[in-house]
């Protein structure tokens, strides 16, 4: 077997290892050096010593940690920002945004299955197309991830205001605002994100029993929220159904695509995933299911409860249609309490998933190694969750919300994109791989599921695609500056690496990786 090398720990002979490839290979073959996937399955496995994190999730604590990144997001947080680019075709822009995001999860499905570690996206775009189109793809996930975490965050200062207000008080606006809205810093956001992290550093299993009940926690007052507004609909606040037409539809549906971010957070947690390739698949399409019959059910009681025009500038919206519905304050004063445990849910999930992310990219030499360090003691990346947790947390304290979500969808939907892709590929070259879940329609749902990323992404903001090639600029001069120069796979001599991708096509190998 070759292994890859660490060029953290092997000592002098990884730099001589890494000029002798930069001596030989060109940018360009670099780039496109894939890293197989039983390379992948052994790290993962801990072949290669050290600490390694514990398997200890079922397909219940899989499916709540999707659902818990997901789940609330767009309805809690921005739709008021949202109802006025669609007017009461809201609902029709939520099921627009699942149709595309459930065409990823079939993807993401079937990816999850074949390669059940803790790199999601990355790990896929890696083993099919290449560290170029795998660093791209991570970079992504940073920007999907660490940003959606500091967006969902700062949506819980409107939450705690509503929750003190029951009591008669309130934050002072320059504590509950970031700079860009009046105030200068989001204290609830930072505290938020602060106490997620204390709880990852704990430990992975028990931060999966605490996501697990606050999540049962927020199905029960979303549903709660239905039954009330439903007691107040009126079917006359559909009409006009588009007053801003199917463009305004469109722009909404990119926007609140940011409400479905998180499914894939199931699948960074392929490493700790008692039977992954079984498991995974299962745990995201029934979180898509749960999450997208939600969204749409309470977008409907919401118009239905008030008119279109009423959402705009509205903060913590659904906390006051529950007030002004049923005149009583305790009610709004219960939802909000679990409002705040909802967005909390978020933040610890989908930090969650950014440090697994940034540990197989640490893995594989193109992050720094503290990002990959596990705790004997723990099992869980400490140092990386510490830092990730206090860059959110600073980023969610000072940045408004709008900036956040829009630049959070475009990285998002460049990500699923690769995975859609990443499916045709190894459909096309290694047909043989056992696969315990498989894309329907192919390669009808992965194309459409392409095109459909494409068409959200052209439907955001010039400005949001200037922050988008700005972040891939800052990317490109990480990845030239640290990635390329100490790369494991790029360590590797032209003759080890063409060995590397004959033994994993092997035959012996295919069958060792039959579940």
């Amino acid at each position: 077997m070759v292994t890859v090398p660490d060029t953290k720990t092997t000592g002098a002979a990884a730099p001589n290892a890494a000029k002798i490839f930069t001596a030989r290979t060109s940018l360009g073959a670099q780039l496109l050096r894939r890293k197989p996937i039983g390379q992948l399955t052994e790290e993962a496995g801990g072949s290669q010593g050290g600490p390694k994190l514990v398997r200890s999730f079922g397909v219940l604590q899989l499916t709540m940690i999707s659902v818990g990144a997901t789940l609330g997001t767009g309805i809690l947080v921005i739709l008021g920002e949202s109802v006025p680019l669609a007017g009461p075709a809201i609902w029709i822009s939520f099921v627009i945004a699942g149709v595309a995001a459930l065409l990823s999860a079939v993807s993401y499905a079937e990816m999850a299955g074949l390669v059940p570690v803790s790199g999601s996206s990355y790990s896929y775009a890696y083993a099919t197309m290449g560290e170029g189109v795998a660093w791209i793809c991570g970079w992504c996930l940073v920007l999907e991830y660490a940003v959606s975490v500091a967006a969902v965050a700062v949506g819980a200062g409107q939450y705690v205001n509503e929750t003190l207000a029951a009591f008669g008080q309130s934050l002072p606006e320059a504590l509950s605002q970031p700079p860009g809205d009046g105030g200068v810093v989001n204290v609830p956001a930072v505290v938020i994100v602060v106490l997620a992290m204390l709880l990852l550093v704990r430990g992975a299993k028990e931060s999966a029993w605490i996501n697990t009940a606050i999540v049962v926690v927020k199905v029960g007052i979303l549903l709660f929220f239905c039954a009330v507004a439903f007691t107040a609909f009126n079917g006359g606040h559909f009409e006009p159904l588009m007053p801003m037409g199917a463009a305004g539809v469109s722009a909404a549906a990119s926007r609140v695509f940011f409400s479905y971010i998180g499914f894939d957070a199931a699948s960074t947690a392929g490493e700790e995933a008692r039977n992954p390739k079984r498991d995974l698949p299962r745990a995201i399409m029934l979180s898509m299911l749960i999450v997208t019959s939600i969204y749409v059910l309470v977008a409907v009681a919401a118009i239905g409860a008030r008119p279109w025009g009423w959402f705009d500038g509205t903060e913590a919206a659904l906390v006051q249609i529950l007030e002004e519905t049923t005149q009583q304050p305790w009610i709004a004063l219960v939802f909000a309490v679990g409002a705040v445990l909802a967005i909390a849910s978020i933040v610890l999930t989908v930090l969650y998933g950014q440090t697994r992310i940034l540990l197989s990219m640490s893995r594989d030499g193109l992050v720094p190694s503290v990002f990959g360090r596990v705790s004997q003691r723990t099992g869980t990346p400490v140092a990386g969750t510490l830092i990730v947790g206090i860059a959110v947390a600073i980023t969610a304290g000072l940045v408004p919300l709008g900036a956040l979500a829009d630049a959070t969808s475009i990285g998002t939907l460049f990500a699923f994109a690769l995975v859609n892709l990443a499916v045709i590929h190894l459909r096309r070259n290694r047909p043989e791989l056992p696969r315990t879940f498989r894309v329907p329609l192919y390669p009808l749902t992965p194309v459409l599921g392409t095109l459909m990323c494409a068409y959200l992404m052209a439907n955001l903001g010039a400005d949001t695609w200037l922050v988008f090639g700005a972040w891939m600029l800052v990317g490109a001069a990480l990845y030239f500056g640290y990635g390329r120069r100490n790369s494991r796979v790029a360590a590797l001599g032209e003759d080890d690496y063409r060995d590397l991708i004959n033994r994993a096509s092997s035959p012996e190998r295919v069958k060792a990786e039959t579940p």
